[in-house]
Parts: C-alpha cells; structure tokens; sequence
C-alpha cells in the first residue's frame, strides 16, 4: 500500500498537468478544479505516509529503467521534509497564481508545466538514489524553463536563455559526477551514513573531484556564488513563478541535492574526513555575505529579494557543512522557514505589481494604508528574515550559532552577525517607507465588494504563510511541526 502510496503522490499533479494542457482557454472551471483536486490529493496521500515514516516504517518502490539499473522512489524522513513543504506551498501558489493569472493568455500552457515542475519537484524529494534524483532534476529544468519565459517578452527571453545556460551546463556536469561516481562505486542508494566509505583509500583522490563536481553541478539551482547570475536576472517571470522558484522547487532543489550528496552518499563524516565540508562553509559563508551586499542597491523589490535569496539559501548548506546536531538542525529547518518567508514576500511584491502597478522600493511610499493586510504580512516575512523572535528565521540562526559553536567554528557567529545587519539594512528602511512615509500618490480605490485591499485569491495565501511563520516561531517544539521533523531526521542521521 506505501508503495502505491509514492506513485499516487508522483501522479496527482503529473496526470491533471498532462490533461491541463489540452484545454481551451475558456475553461476555467475544469482548469482550476484539476489543479486544485491534484494539490488537494497529493496532500492527502503525503499525510498518509507522515506518520508511518516518523515510526521508521518507510515506503519505497522501484521501476525498471535499465538492465542494471532501476527508478527508485522512497520515502524517508528527509524526502517527507521537503515533499511536505513544496506539496503544501504548491496548493497556496496554485491559488495564488490562479487569481493572478484571471485575464492572462496561455493559462492552460502556464499551469500544464507549472504541474510538471511540480512532477518534478516530487520526484526530485522521492529519488532514492543518485541516477533517478538527476533524472527528475533534469526534468525540473526542462519544465521551469516555459514558465520564466511565460510573458514572451523581449526581457523573458532573455532571461530563459540565460536560465538555460546555467541550469543546462550544471545538469551536465551533475549527469557527468553521477556516472563516474556510479562507476566507481556502483548503485548510490541514499543511505543516512552515506555509502562509499568503504571504498579503497588510492580512489580518495577521484572522490574528491567528484565531490567538488557534484556540489557545483548542484550549486546552481541552490545559487551559489559565484553560480548566481540566473537567478536575479529570472525575476522578470510572473510573481508565482517567482515564488515557486524561491521557495518550493528550483533553488530548494539545489540545496537538498546537497543535502543528499553530504549525508547520504559520502556521508557526514567520511565529507569530514576527506576535508571536503569546510570549503563548503567558507563557500556557503562568501555567499551569505555577497547576496546581502547585492540586495542592499537594488531598487527593484523583487531583484532585492532574488538577492535575498541568494543569501538565504547558503544558511542550509552552512549549517550542512558544520557536520555537527546542532548545526545540521539549524541548516535543515532553513529549508521550510526560509520557504514560508520568502514565498510570504513574493506574494507580496506579486500584489503590489498586479494590484497598483508598483514594482521598485521607491514607489512604496506609504502603501501599507493601501494595502495594510498584504503590507502585514511583507512585514512578518521580513522580520522573519532578519531574525526577529520568536519569528522561525530566529529560530534556525539560533540553532546555526549553537551548532558553530559546538563544532568548533566560532567564526560563524561572525558571518550570522553580519548577515543579520545586512537583512536588517535592506529590509527596515522598505518597512519605514511602507508604513511611515507620506503616501506620493492616490492609490486607485478597490473595485471588490467590502472594501479588500485585493482579490482573495492574491490576499489568502500571504496571509496564511505570514501566519505560520509567526505559529512555527512560537510553537517551534510542537509535534510535527518543522523543528520537530528535523530534529528526527538529525537525531537518525547521527545516531542519538
């Protein structure tokens, strides 16, 4: 049953995106009821497996692919971390994106592969070893590409040509790690531990290529300096596009294939002993430092916080490459927290460009009496952001300090002082401009009955995830919440 289970999750937003595509423009109705009814689905049946794999009951399944290799998809405790999170914040970007995309053209197209890459994501969080991860990484580029370049503009095209280069380049690079790396040791099923320690020391030379090859190929998606450019320059996709990019599938790939390669393919301490994790830190750190840097002169709102991002996304892979509890903790709850701050704040900057037209920090002079809900909610996300308590971005630098310090690596602290500043100077003064400044036009008056700042559809999901980042703050140790599931998953992997 677990293993029809995993196909079940794979198919719900699979087979509504294939249908997705043969629709006429007009139907909106059948349109909007498959992929709500798929996202809706594919929460159910991850509930279904929640429980049983916190019991160590886990679900796999494997599909002939080759003669000596298989699809092999499985469900453990990391996968259940990052399959929850894209499933849940795929539903409130489907939502989201519906009501954005209300009077646009190529609606059947956008979310036909907006569901593929959502297929992709799945499969990305299911892969039980490396050949089958860079197959669905893989089919995460192909299917994100249609989706930045969406609007057809002359500056989309662009921006997917550039996408293309980076994304196409790694993925090669991926493919040609994985091989050798396959060659050597033979089938690399994810495995907490990793599983090539055992391999004669004469290889330790190629395995540290290997590594090297693998942290690259994937620190594109995960925005690594300096491997970044693709995604400040993608911003010109539609909002939800951006959320999903940010917070639910392409960098978030990245980082967990990291994840992966760190802790169940080499193993974390065997990484250690090779010396491959603190070149990792410092890289992770230069990142940290150089995005905040980026995002303080960005007058556009959403390059600000592409930046961000930028930045962000490398507390993961820090706290991966401390190779200590702690730390690990730290990294690994980034991955949902940093998801529900930043997919909180696209939301934002998508109401403010689709609602007044507004795009660029200066503009906003006062919008928070316009707009106070979606202003409240930017607010919280980027609060969140700085690390404010009891906010969830406090929660993960707290654990990244503690675990720094228990690994011996204070110097951390420093880069966590530093990029905390830097959140705080690009972020306070767009919340003083937000809410103190004199308002430098007459905001157009709501059309909706009721007097709501906007449509439901572009209001509800800001709302919702704004509100979980204050709820996983303060009920950080509640059971099943974020922190809970990673201290499960670190507790496993280290054997406590």
């Amino acid at each position: 049953m677990n293993d029809l289970i995993l196909l079940a999750i794979l198919s719900s937003s699979l087979l509504p995106g294939l249908i997705i595509f043969t629709l006429a423009e007009e139907s909106v109705r059948l349109r909007t009821t498959l992929n709500l009814t798929g996202a809706l689905f594919k929460l159910l049946f991850i509930a279904l497996l929640f429980f049983r794999v916190a019991e160590r009951e886990y679900a796999e399944l494997r599909l002939p692919l080759l003669a000596d290799m298989e699809l092999v998809l499985r469900a453990d405790a990391l996968s259940m971390l990052f399959l929850t999170l894209s499933a849940f914040l795929w539903l409130l970007t489907t939502i989201y994106a519906i009501g954005y995309l209300e009077n646009s053209p190529h609606r059947s197209r956008f979310f036909g592969f907006f569901s593929l890459c959502v297929s992709a994501t799945t499969g990305i969080a299911l892969a039980g070893d490396m050949i089958t991860f860079v197959i669905f990484y893989e089919a995460l580029t192909i299917s994100t590409y249609p989706l930045v370049v969406h609007r057809g503009t002359p500056a989309a095209l662009h921006a997917g040509r550039i996408y293309l280069a980076y994304t196409l380049l790694g993925g090669v690079v991926l493919f040609f790690a994985a091989v050798w790396l396959r060659a050597i040791a033979g089938p690399l099923e994810f495995t907490p531990g990793g599983v090539i320690s055992g391999l004669d020391p004469s290889l330790y030379g190629s395995l540290t290529i290997i590594f090297a090859l693998l942290v690259l190929s994937l620190g594109v998606k995960a925005a690594l300096v300096p491997l970044h450019s693709w995604l400040p320059t993608a911003m010109v996709a539609p909002a939800p596009v951006s959320a999903l990019l940010h917070a639910v599938a392409v960098v978030k790939a990245g980082a967990f294939g990291i994840v992966r390669v760190v802790h169940d393919i080499y193993g974390i301490g065997f990484s250690a002993d090779l010396n491959l994790l603190f070149p990792l830190s410092v890289m992770a750190a230069i990142t940290v430092l150089y995005g905040s840097i980026r995002a303080l002169a960005q007058n556009d709102l959403k390059r600000r916080l592409a930046f961000s991002t930028v930045s962000q996304v490398s507390y993961i892979l820090m706290g991966i490459a401390l190779a200590s509890p702690l730390a690990t903790i730290g990294g690994l709850v980034h991955l949902v927290h940093q998801g529900l701050m930043k997919i909180t704040l696209f939301f934002c900057a998508g109401n403010l460009a689709e609602t007044l037209g507004i795009h660029k920090i200066d503009e906003m002079d006062g919008v928070g009496r316009r707009m106070p809900w979606t202003m409240t909610a930017f607010t919280v996300g980027a609060l969140g952001m700085i690390g404010v308590p009891p906010l969830v971005g406090f929660i993960s630098k707290w654990y990244l300090g503690l675990g720094s310090l228990a690994a011996g690596q204070p110097w951390i602290i420093i880069i966590l002082i530093a990029s905390t500043l830097l959140n705080a100077c690009y972020f306070l003064p767009v919340l003083h401009r937000i809410w103190f400044n004199k308002e430098q036009q007459q905001w157009s008056k709501s059309t909706l009955a009721g007097g709501r700042e906007t449509i439901w559809p572009l209001l509800a999901p800001p709302l919702i995830t704004a509100a979980l980042v204050i709820f996983f703050g303060i009920f950080a140790y509640l059971f099943g919440s974020p922190l809970y599931w990673v201290e499960l998953i670190t507790t496993r992997e280290y054997g406590l």
